[in-house]
């Protein structure tokens, strides 16, 4: 215990004065006067935080232009109360400040922090800004909700940046969202809109940080995406620093209030997939119930490109049949223009669509069609070898188009123009589309395909409250699609995919299988899996993508990061002939490997077990897995060579089976067939050599 600046550190945690303070079963949550909010986390008599340099401001203030003085919050202005707010019970806390702009002009701040019974780890943190002046203020820009990280607190030989991060802005494709953090790192994280060169815009609301010891994350739990940033980025003497940053331009008139996001700030023993849990649970998210078709492994024919047929399609039933796959996925390249979808005429003439759908059924396999919402041609730009037509619905429907700030047609991705999904008959479109998709062509689900966020729409005819109003509204042309698709087909399976990065919180719910959405590599197919867990529930359908993405050039065979985590597997295989990559083609060699693993996912289905957060991402090597299901554990391990295209190495040493209870377990190395004897669950641990990948599937000895 040591004094610093008037402020006791005990075990690294910020004590306060009693009316200061919120604590739970778990944590504690501290206001200092700088407006900073701190958390410890309250685990085996200890209390242990990450949070460093306590007098820092915890928020700056851009008013009229200028900054606004940082102004301490007063600890006997704190107001402690009681809430119960639909079924939730929890404690509240406010403290205040007043902030001198100038003459005539005073602004009040009123910082509140939340804790609830049902989630003891996390607060929420919100920031009111109320006029309580004689003029009317303008608010530019925030930054609040600061913390600078230091893992030496937790970890005495550890530097202050060494830490694990989870990073949940929607960047480029191959930008892992899951880093080490080093000592130049530095990302703006920027959430919901479009981002340009930072990134495809949406994203996940959430920075996360864990040591072995602790974990601490932060940002918002709004269920509608907000136009901010949570940047990250590693300081001169090696902490981490990061804070919310947003600009309402927002004028207030004497009297009026602005309310920030709601923000929270967790603390967790373990990884991201706790600190994602959490967040999930306050926003909160719905977990996902995808009914057993959402389970079915399925084959897409990407694997031809742009100039897929049906014949093509309809060449590769022997081969589904023989691995008893029951689902097909018509790719990318049917269609003649975005946004009238309607089949290519020399690819698809006539009814050749429909009468292929019906060739699938016929032989008892559904079919999902791949499509991109809210995109449209309107005659400017092209993608690939689509040279880009006047589509009938900007034709018919100018008006709906999103515009930019300067009166142009906004674009996304793929350079195309992007109907409002703000306005209801943008959304009476897309049911129309749906009904047409499953009910008139008998299409089965969807493959909703490049997926991110849409741009802010300045279109006056749209008479939007703010150019956010498409942002937010998004999602409920997903929402329209999905619930139009279970109303016509409960067995639907609707599947939207962030090509290569994080969802969007705005449109996540409105699917039955969650993807890796185009993975690069291996780890980044289990991390995936793992976050869809976090986020939709333990028992959510995650598909690991095409297997193919395993590999260096989209070749790879790694089943087992996909079937050891509780996913599903899938291919975009060609049979017979090849299609744009010649390795795609299945020769017998892959054939046999594709029926064992295929075989060995319908035998076991751990995609339908309980995905159990039992090890740490970074710390506990190998990188292992855990899925209960039916009284039995599955483990999953993987050398710590296996990540992104390379899939071969060996690991030799000690593992531990977590979370066994008493008693002793046989042991199967369920991949190779290979009885591994018993262990006693008081001591779970294990002497291995395998390469690659361990599978394991363990199961009580009975009397």
């Amino acid at each position: 215990m040591k004094m610093v600046a008037g402020i006791i550190l005990i075990y690294g945690c910020l004590a306060q004065t009693p009316q200061t303070v919120l604590r739970t079963s778990m944590a504690e949550f501290h206001v200092l006067p700088s407006g900073q909010v701190t958390a410890c986390l309250l685990q085996n008599g200890e209390r242990l935080t990450m949070d460093d340099r306590a007098g820092d401001p915890g928020e700056r203030l851009w008013i009229d232009g200028k900054p606004a003085p940082a102004t301490p919050y007063d600890p006997r202005t704190a107001r402690r109360s009681a809430f119960q707010d639909h079924g939730v019970s929890g404690e509240r806390m406010e403290v205040r400040a007043t902030v001198s702009i100038g003459p005539g002009a005073t602004l009040e701040k009123i910082l509140t922090i939340e804790t609830r019974r049902n989630l003891p780890n996390l607060a929420i943190v919100t920031l009111r800004l109320k006029n309580t002046g004689g003029r009317e203020l303008h608010i530019d820009k925030m930054e609040y909700g600061r913390h600078r990280l230091n893992a030496g607190q937790v970890d005495g030989a550890a530097r202050p940046y060494d830490v694990w991060a989870f990073l949940g802005a929607s960047r480029k494709w191959g930008d892992g969202e899951i880093v080490q953090v080093d000592a130049k790192f530095e990302r703006a994280n920027l959430m919901g809109a479009l981002q340009g060169p930072e990134g495809e815009g949406g994203g996940l609301p959430v920075v996360a940080f864990w040591t072995r010891r602790m974990g601490v994350a932060t940002g918002h739990v709004e269920p509608l995406p907000q136009v901010l940033s949570l940047p990250v980025r590693v300081a001169g003497d090696g902490r981490i620093e990061t804070f919310t940053v947003i600009e309402p331009s927002a004028s207030l008139k004497p009297g009026h209030s602005y309310r920030t996001p709601r923000g929270f700030l967790a603390v967790y023993r373990g990884d991201y997939y706790e600190a994602l849990s959490a967040y999930a649970k306050a926003v909160p998210i719905r977990p996902m119930t995808p009914g057993a078709e959402a389970y079915r492994v399925a084959w897409c024919g990407w694997g031809y490109g742009f100039k897929i047929t049906p014949a093509m399609m309809l060449g590769a039933i022997p081969k589904l049949k023989e691995f008893h796959l029951q689902w097909a996925t018509l790719d990318d390249g049917w269609f003649q223009t975005y946004g009238d979808w309607n089949p290519q005429p020399d690819t698809f003439p006539g009814r050749s669509i429909q009468d292929m759908v019906a060739d699938f059924h016929r032989q008892g396999i559904r079919v999902q069609l791949w499509w991109y919402p809210l995109a449209a041609e309107d005659g400017v730009g092209r993608y690939t070898s689509h040279q880009y037509r006047l589509s009938q619905v900007v034709e018919q429907h100018p008006d709906w188009l999103i515009l930019d700030k300067d009166g142009k047609h906004a674009r996304f991705g793929r350079d195309l123009a992007v109907l409002c999904p703000a306005l209801p008959e943008v959304r009476q479109y897309f049911k129309r589309l749906t009904e047409k998709f499953l009910r008139d062509w008998d299409f089965d689900g969807h493959k909703l395909d490049v997926i991110y966020s849409v741009p802010a729409c300045y279109n006056p005819q749209h008479h939007h409250r703010r150019p956010e109003d498409s942002i937010q509204a998004m999602g409920d042309v997903y929402r329209v699609i999905y619930e139009t698709s279970l109303a016509l087909k409960p067995e639907s399976v609707t599947q939207i995919c962030p090509c290569g990065t994080t969802p969007n919180i705005g449109w996540l719910t409105f699917q039955n299988q969650a993807v890796a959405a185009d993975p690069h590599g291996s780890l980044q197919v289990r991390e995936r899996i793992k976050m869809y867990k976090a986020l939709l529930g333990p028992t959510a359908a995650v598909t690991g993508d095409h297997v193919e993405y395993t590999g260096e050039g989209f070749t790879g065979t790694d089943f087992a990061s996909t079937i050891g985590l509780g996913g599903i597997p899938g291919s975009r295989f060609t049979w017979p002939g090849a299609g744009i990559n010649p390795n795609y083609l299945l020769d017998d060699g892959k054939s046999r490997v594709y029926q064992k693993w295929l075989e060995m996912y319908e035998s076991r289905m751990l995609s339908t077990g309980i995905f159990r957060n039992l090890y740490i991402h970074g710390y506990d090597i190998p990188d292992g897995y855990a899925v209960a299901k039916n009284g039995k554990m599955y483990y999953a391990f993987f050398a710590p060579e296996v990540v992104r295209w390379q899939t071969s190495g060996r690991w030799r040493g000690e593992i531990e089976l977590r979370g066994l209870g008493p008693g002793r377990y046989k042991v199967l190395d369920y991949s190779r067939n290979l009885d591994l004897g018993s262990i006693d669950g008081a001591h779970p641990k294990l002497q291995v050599d395998f390469d690659q990948h361990l599978l394991l599937e363990v199961e009580p000895v009975r009397p």
